[in-house]
């Protein structure tokens, strides 16, 4: 990416099948909105076309405790698409597997995370563009098609490993201060209790290993990431746009919550109001 000059980039994964003139609807709307620094196409299913892919779906938002979900994808819930999330929205975080940027706005968050390697780098950067007071948009106009998992299947370990190590890295490069504290001890809990659930009710000792390996590597290596280079750059100086969000951009509730104990699958049935 330093080696080009260009007032965009695009990013693209090698397995996503485009479609006619997916391109010009976002670079008509990043052309006429100035305040925006990067989004994304709806991004439906190769293998299912009538139903959205797992990453990235029609744009992404975080709960307070940082766990990802997007409009059309909650946890292993994916929605078929009836045209329900078409309406352009603002999100928290533009999937990587498809994401145009402005590269001014790139460079001055500071990039991608290359020490995460995959999984959530797309989604620290995105929280990152937001709490410079920077918005990010889908625009479902604009479609693609994914095939997904073809960096690391689901089932593997490994991709279960990034996955927690890199979320709790981003928590502690983007929490805000008075937050830190609280979100780090739920996640303690919620972590471990995610690992005994895989061994004891799904007999996978390669998950259960690669969580606790998880946590064992992001309590290494968190030094290495300064939480002043950050939380100092955070500006909020617009109000916060997103519905039913903290300022740095995170839901309010739960999603493990409204999902697992009130049986809300659907993006549409989670809570619109303020939840404190």
């Amino acid at each position: 990416l330093r080696q080009i000059d260009s007032k965009y980039y695009l990013l693209l994964n090698s397995d996503v099948e485009v479609t006619h003139h997916w391109l010009t609807t976002l670079i008509e709307e990043m052309d006429a909105h100035d305040d925006v620094a990067a989004c994304q196409p709806k991004i439906l299913s190769v293998v299912n076309r009538d139903s959205f892919e797992y990453a990235g779906a029609s744009g992404g938002f975080i709960d307070r405790y940082g766990y990802p979900f997007c409009r059309g994808r909650i946890f292993d819930t994916v929605e078929e698409d009836n045209g329900q999330y078409d309406n352009t929205q603002e999100i928290l975080w533009a999937t990587g597997a498809c994401l145009m940027i402005r590269s001014c706005d790139y460079w001055a968050a500071g990039g991608l995370d290359g020490r995460f390697f995959a999984h959530n780098e797309e989604i620290d950067l995105c929280w990152r563009l937001h709490r410079m007071g920077k918005r990010i948009f889908c625009f479902p106009e604009s479609v693609v098609y994914h095939l997904g998992g073809g960096t690391l299947p689901k089932s593997n370990p490994r991709k279960t490993f990034l996955n927690f190590r890199n979320n709790l890295t981003m928590l502690w490069k983007n929490l805000p201060e008075d937050d830190l504290r609280h979100v780090m001890c739920i996640r303690w809990f919620l972590d471990y209790l995610a690992a005994f659930q895989t061994l004891v009710l799904n007999r996978n000792w390669g998950d259960f290993k690669a969580i606790v390996s998880a946590r064992r590597a992001f309590k290494q290596w968190k030094k290495d990431f300064p939480r002043d280079i950050n939380v100092n750059k955070t500006v909020y100086d617009t109000p916060a746009m997103l519905a039913n969000c903290t300022v740095d951009g995170r839901k309010r509730y739960s999603v493990l919550w409204e999902y697992y104990v009130h049986g809300r699958k659907l993006f549409s049935s989670l809570p619109e109001r303020d939840v404190k």
